[in-house]
């Protein structure tokens, strides 16, 4: 024996009408995965020669998950025959050959099961009795403290275990066991093929249950055996909102506990999110508020939070975001983020850069040590080294129809209050004069004006606004003697 599966067989063809919900069980998710796509990563990480997953209840949606996240799976269709027993026959069914050495049994609503406990599954069960050889089956137990609803294992005097019998089927000195059956297996494959065509279905659900395998085997003399587990949530299943609030919940004090003594300064570790494929540096300080979201990486030094979500972002070495929100950016080392700040897709902030507050960006490259420092939105734009972008800049790049590219050079100065109109390029060291609305490419050194010229029409507000506090305090200036305004007129009575 190997240690490496022949087969490992995932069950998800379960209705889980207690989840109330138009999307099937097995793909809510928790930690940035589906609850399948937890089940499928340990199974994986056995390396078996085959992965096969069950389905049936909305199988299109199902199945079509499954070629996203793990192609190479086998995909078995469960028949009309009920049961966990029939769902393992259908499942090994749709192999070309019949497996041979170890099969693992595992579900696809326990997210917290790990590869780790699997692999010592699969030891555990091919050590057997040592020179007698691997057992027939072995199951993953736990004892817990209300087994109400769970398969009970039960075991001779000596220990060994005889059996499982289901919650329903059970008597009352049955009920009081506590050891439970998690439902994870592994079998030996030659075994389990010869006992799943000897099960039936008389019991009081009416269906093939996988743990009549056990009996089976026994009786012809095989070998059955336990491993405990004292870690109770790697054997919890999902049946509802309450158990997946709840698992997540716990899946992610993991993860940050992890991190932590990976090295990561987690400030309030009660208000910080990390999905399972965050990836974090030594030295990296997650405040309070922080989501951290698929793909997300972050190098050393670098400070996440308060209340920032970052979703497929890269962030550098010594870089910070603070009270932000990014999805699919790119943050360089020493640059600053926000307050406020939105990174939409495509956006790359270069080294020593910074994006300030109240600014959105999209498809935006800029440069080393250029500022866009408040109020502004850049998109479909590449912006040079060294450049600052004024307050209430806006790149206009659609037109209703199509997007197009702005250029803005080396070390330009873009005044506060200009509209930048693509395609346009703004040349290395132009200015652009506050105010202006520039809509055609602006030589190098220039300085770029596009304003209408100011023109003050005197006495305006006496002759059309008289009697106003405005009035009062034009005519105040005028004469240069104190006036009671208008307002103060009406106060005062």
């Amino acid at each position: 024996m190997s240690g490496q599966p022949a087969a490992v067989v995932v069950l998800a063809a379960g209705e889980g009408k207690r989840m109330r919900s138009r999307t099937p069980k097995v793909l809510h998710r928790i930690g940035g995965r589906s609850l399948l796509g937890h089940a499928l990563a340990a199974a994986a990480s056995l390396t078996p020669d085959h992965l096969v997953v069950v389905v049936r209840h909305q199988r299109d949606q199902v199945a079509e998950h499954i070629g996203q996240i793990a192609p190479k799976a086998v995909i078995a269709d469960q028949d009309e025959v009920p049961g966990t027993g029939r769902a393992v026959a259908c499942g090994l069914k749709a192999l070309p050959v019949p497996p041979t050495g170890t099969v693992v049994v595992t579900y696809g609503d326990v997210p917290l099961l790990t590869g780790d406990t699997l692999a010592e599954l699969v030891r555990v069960h091919e050590a057997g009795m040592g020179d007698g050889g691997p057992a027939a089956v072995t199951v993953l137990t736990a004892e817990v403290p209300d087994p109400a609803g769970y398969g009970r294992v039960l075991r001779d005097a000596a220990g060994s275990v005889t059996g499982i019998v289901e919650h329903r089927d059970a008597d009352p000195a049955q009920r009081a066991v506590r050891e439970i059956n998690s439902g994870i297996y592994a079998f030996d494959a030659a075994l389990l093929l010869d006992a799943l065509g000897r099960i039936g279905s008389a019991n009081d659900q009416g269906e093939m249950y996988l743990t009549d395998v056990l009996g089976i085997v026994r009786a012809d003399g095989g070998l059955v055996q336990a491993l405990p587990t004292t870690d109770l949530w790697q054997v919890e299943g999902v049946n509802d909102r309450v158990q997946l609030a709840t698992l997540g919940a716990e899946l992610n004090r993991r993860l940050v506990l992890d991190w932590m003594r990976s090295g990561v300064t987690v400030i309030d570790p009660a208000t910080t999110w990390l999905d399972v494929d965050v990836r974090l540096a030594e030295d990296v300080t997650l405040l309070p508020g922080v989501q951290l979201l698929a793909g997300t990486e972050v190098a050393p030094g670098a400070s996440i939070g308060p209340d920032t979500t970052l979703s497929g972002c890269q962030v550098g070495a010594g870089a910070s975001v603070v009270r932000s929100h990014g999805s699919g950016a790119r943050v360089e080392a020493g640059s600053k983020v926000g307050p406020f700040s939105y990174l939409r897709p495509g956006t790359v902030l270069g080294a020593d850069g910074k994006i300030g507050a109240f600014v959105e960006t999209k498809n935006a490259v800029i440069g080393v040590g250029s500022k866009v420092p408040h109020l502004t939105y850049v998109g479909d734009a590449t912006i040079g080294t060294g450049t600052n972008i004024g307050a209430a800049t806006i790149f206009v790049n659609y037109d209703g129809v199509h997007k197009d590219h702005i250029t803005v050079g080396d070390h330009v100065r873009i005044g506060s209050d200009t509209m930048l109109v693509a395609p346009l390029t703004v040349g290395d060291g132009a200015y652009t004069a506050a105010g202006s609305v520039i809509t055609t490419d602006v030589p190098a050194g220039a300085l770029a004006v596009a304003r209408g010229q100011q023109r003050n029409v005197e006495g305006w507000v006496a002759r059309r606004r008289p009697g106003t506090s405005s009035a009062d305090a034009a005519a105040a200036a005028t004469t240069g003697t104190e006036t009671t305004t208008a307002t103060e007129a009406t106060a005062a009575n």
